[in-house]
């Protein structure tokens, strides 16, 4: 009976209609991931706080957000998915209220973890509305919304928060979340439902896995300290980036023995023994790092070495979401139901390198429209990888293992996307430094043309009435900022390199998929 209750399910509303109102409140959670990035500094200052107190309130979030995740599918069965979908965008949109209302640090921080514990659930519920409210033929293109829900706001947010701290007060970027959380509440409360199966997942589950909680609660919880504050602490040089590392690694390590050797796991990891899934996840994460990797390369290089505001610099992402927005559909509705989506898989990622082997092209003198170009042909390799890569993931998984496979998808996404931002922004100090120590070989006397440069500087100087003394002096230090550019620019290629790199390599291991066409039998 219970069978042909799930096979003559379908959703009373439009599937659009339902996807459209599940896509919203995780969209505005990614934003909120990254719209804070730029109003750190005003935080600060208005809270009087430093600048290291106040990145305070997106380490608690990401700590949050780390652990929530990967148990948000069993809280969804535990309490009901659209019950606790409805409980994550309520109590996210007063979390947010309440970070606009702060009045000290401390609030803040506090009013952030309560954030991204319940923003945490978003995404997982989503994706799992996503998968039970579209046929399998149709889910690329309820992926659609998925995709540019996860690729847009990254990109919106340090645009839109620029404007927002700009013209009106950082407050704004919190509370510009009410209203649309309420709009997201009512129309998920409207539109979304619970399928029988999930109904009888409710029904069935009694135990909690209070061991599973805790060893995911300390690895995540550690590790997303541990990115997050590296850069800043010297990474292993610091006694306390050491002890979050081993935390880490003890949680990480006996989380998944003990998931692996109890009866009712909080996250049951059969999903990974899914060939289609387990190559997804390992896609998903690289995917992940590039993604939010390249989203701080540009920006950071504009306002630091080019002199962009803040706001200047998030703008520079929009062209690329110009691009994409198109193309995503497009590839859900023509391109997936025609060629093996293992191949467009490839493709995207073949496009993604070779748009940061364009981008190994930086100079010192590029304009605004070169380096949005750069990144507006990053995008298109993305628009060939999420709706194929979420396609083909869940497409030979039980529907019994959907709330479990989502949660580890937008985990692995997230984890891997820390990693990458972490690992791009170490990489690009240490080269950095090594490109300054092989230039300024050539600041010596015994080079006639850095002695040219300078005599040259030094005589415009005097010109402009400066005494030889300090016109000589300001030379100097107008060529030591010169150096540090260039030393700069030439990291960024390097980091670029490495980034192509990465996306070639996972060209060939598309070819783990199974081989078909999705929404397709035999993928």
């Amino acid at each position: 009976m219970s069978e042909w209750q799930d096979a003559a399910w379908r959703p009373r509303g439009s599937v659009w209609l339902i996807a459209g109102a599940a896509t919203l409140a995780p969209f505005m959670e990614i934003l909120d991931t990254t719209i804070i990035n730029v109003s750190l500094p005003n935080i600060a200052g208005a809270l009087s706080a430093s600048n290291d107190e106040a990145t305070w309130t997106l380490t608690s979030y990401l700590v949050a957000n780390g652990i929530i995740v990967p148990v948000a599918g069993w809280l969804g069965r535990l309490i009901g998915r659209k019950r606790y979908f409805l409980i994550c965008i309520a109590a996210f949109t007063a979390c947010s209220f309440l970070c606009g209302m702060a009045t000290n640090l401390e609030q803040l921080v506090v009013f952030r973890l309560l954030q991204g514990l319940f923003g945490g659930g978003l995404q997982p519920s989503q994706q799992s509305v996503i998968l039970d409210t579209f046929e399998p033929s149709d889910r690329g293109k309820g992926f659609s919304l998925v995709a540019i829900a996860v690729i847009f706001a990254p990109i919106a947010g340090p645009v839109l928060g620029g404007w927002i701290t700009d013209n009106y007060s950082w407050r704004w970027v919190f509370l510009i979340n009410v209203p649309v959380g309420i709009f997201a509440f009512v129309s998920v409360l409207q539109l979304v439902e619970d399928p029988p199966w999930v109904q009888r997942d409710r029904a069935h589950l009694r135990d909690i896995d209070y061991g599973g909680l805790g060893l995911i609660a300390l690895g995540l919880g550690s590790l997303q300290i541990m990115l997050d504050r590296g850069e800043d602490a010297d990474w292993f040089s610091s006694p306390q980036i050491q002890l979050f590392a081993m935390l880490a690694a003890v949680g990480i390590v006996g989380g998944t023995c003990w998931l692996l050797l109890v009866e009712k796991p909080v996250v049951d990891l059969r999903c990974l023994k899914d060939r289609n899934f387990a190559v997804g996840v390992l896609m998903v994460s690289g995917i992940g790092a590039i993604l939010y990797s390249t989203n701080v390369i540009i920006p950071v290089m504009a306002q630091q070495w080019f002199g962009y505001t803040a706001l200047l610099g998030g703008l520079l992402l929009a062209p690329g979401a110009a691009v994409m927005v198109p193309l995503i559909p497009i590839v859900a509705r023509v391109v997936l139901p025609n060629i093996q989506t293992r191949y467009v898989i490839a493709f995207g990622f073949f496009v993604l390198g070779c748009a940061a082997a364009y981008a190994y092209r930086l100079t010192p003198q590029l304009d605004f429209w070169s380096m949005a170009t750069f990144r507006a042909f990053q995008t298109v390799g993305l628009a060939f990888l999420f709706v194929p890569n979420s396609t083909l993931s869940y497409s030979s998984l039980p529907r019994s293992l959907n709330a479990d496979a989502t949660a580890l998808y937008s985990m692995f996404r997230n984890i891997s996307g820390s990693v990458g931002i972490a690992i791009i922004t170490a990489l690009g100090a240490e080269r950095a430094q090594v490109h300054r120590a092989y230039l300024s070989q050539h600041l010596s006397p015994y080079e006639q043309s850095y002695q040219d440069v300078l005599e040259r500087h030094t005589q415009t100087l005097q010109a402009m009435g400066q005494t030889p003394a300090n016109a000589h002096d300001a030379a100097m230090g107008l060529l030591n900022q010169i150096l540090n550019k260039q030393a700069a620019i030439l990291s960024y290629m390097d980091l670029y390199a490495y980034v192509a790199l990465t996306a070639f390599c996972l060209v060939p291991l598309t070819l783990l998929f199974r081989s078909g066409v999705a929404g397709r039998t035999g993928r």
